[in-house]
């Protein structure tokens, strides 16, 4: 009975071992070397027109007596194109919202929004914009916090400068430069 008992526990153990190992024909997680990417793109904020690209879907009863818009909220799906003209090649949209932060004396937006880029090298994948945008300043800088696809592990910045702003239609052109650490 001994012998039996030796023999049960034994083959148990080395089960569980054999368990409990690496599988050899599983790659190690690897993200490969590091790089910097440039992306330069123009955004187009689109108030009127037959397709608008923003919609306000909520505001504070205030709202429409701050000199700020303080408490907007605006959802955005504005195209994306390489160059300044709404009619030059697409290569993405940003996809999210800004609200109206700031109740003092210049407008100061509170910006969440994804690139998804739609056209190239990356196609299918997105980065994560997030930060203060102060449109009445020459240039503004948000963080990027993420990113899939081309864009793991993203991290880096975007600076936003307006390139045109349309003061009877609030229509708005901004160039993006996007400095973008990933794998």
């Amino acid at each position: 009975m001994g012998a039996k008992q030796f023999l049960t526990t034994t083959t148990l153990i080395l089960l569980l071992v054999l368990a409990s190992t690496e599988n050899p024909q599983e790659a190690p997680f690897c993200l490969g070397r590091e790089k910097l990417t440039h992306l330069r793109f123009y955004w187009h904020d689109i108030f009127t027109g037959p397709n608008p690209t923003l919609v306000q879907v909520a505001s504070a009863a205030s709202t429409n007596t701050s000199k700020t818009n303080f408490g907007a909220v605006t959802v955005i799906d504005d195209p994306l194109t390489e160059r300044p003209e709404l009619t030059s090649k697409l290569i993405g949209r940003a996809q999210g919202q800004y609200i109206y932060a700031s109740s003092k004396d210049a407008i100061g937006l509170a910006m969440a929004m994804n690139f998804v880029f739609v056209e190239g090298k990356y196609n299918g994948s997105t980065l994560m914009v997030m930060g203060r945008n102060s449109p009445l300043l020459r240039v503004r800088e948000m963080a990027v916090v993420g990113g899939s696809g081309r864009f793991r592990f993203a991290r880096g910045y975007a600076q936003a400068s307006t390139y045109n702003f349309d003061n009877v239609t609030l229509n708005a052109n901004v160039e993006y430069n996007v400095f973008v650490l990933h794998y």
